[in-house]
């Protein structure tokens, strides 16, 4: 019988996903973080991802103690962006994410230091989260969900003797730097959410936010 209802379409995705992973997986990781994986293969029909999708340092206890503090999230591609539930996360947490890769004093400063937009884009996020205090002087939570760019990935590396983020989702997609820059993240020690090797994408970075807002919701 053919599944028409959109309720019923994606209970029997997670049917299959989870009928057809491997039980080697299925108990590697913990019930929370199994929900991130399947919705990861879910969004990507990749079953690669139940063996690259690394939490490091506590990762998704943190990402949803973020967002419960209305943190400042920060993409790097509009379509990442365009993918987060804003339903959950901007009317039940307030948060409004923010993609500045078009931003004009994104490409201004990418032009005047001879980066790439991405680049340049993190260091605007930490200027425009400089400027953002709470009425008790304290600053928001910052996380950035990447999963196009890897060098807004060098970026915030060679940025954290000045600036560390309280999470990241290390998920750019592609052939050059990619590892490389996922592998400066792991050695951070960053709680963060990290798509290991090739693969990620921005709406791989969309969807892990995602599982973390249905968990809260």
């Amino acid at each position: 019988m053919l599944q028409i209802r959109p309720e019923d379409i994606e209970r029997k995705s997670f049917e299959i996903i989870t009928s057809q992973m491997d039980k080697g997986r299925l108990e590697f990781y913990t019930e929370d973080e199994l929900l991130v994986v399947k919705r990861t293969i879910h969004t990507t029909a990749d079953f690669d991802y139940q063996n690259n999708v690394i939490f490091q340092n506590n990762a998704l206890d943190n990402l949803k103690d973020c967002i419960r503090s209305g943190a400042m999230i920060f993409t790097d591609t509009n379509m990442a962006l365009s993918g987060i539930n804003k339903r959950i996360l901007t009317s039940k947490f307030g948060i409004e994410p923010l993609c500045l890769i078009a931003e004009e004093r994104t490409i201004a400063l990418a032009k005047k230091n001879s980066t790439t937009r991405a680049s340049a884009a993190i260091d605007l996020a930490y200027q425009i989260h400089e400027e953002k205090l709470l009425s008790d002087g304290q600053k928001l939570p910052i996380i950035f969900a990447v999963g196009n760019a890897p060098t807004a990935l060098i970026r915030i590396h060679e940025l954290l003797d000045k600036y560390k983020p309280d999470f990241i989702i290390a998920a750019p997609v592609g052939f050059v730097n990619v590892i490389e820059a996922k592998n400066l993240i792991k050695q951070s020690n960053i709680p963060s959410i990290i798509c290991d090797g090739n693969k990620g994408g921005s709406n791989v970075c969309a969807a892990i936010i995602n599982a973390a807002l249905l968990q809260l919701a």
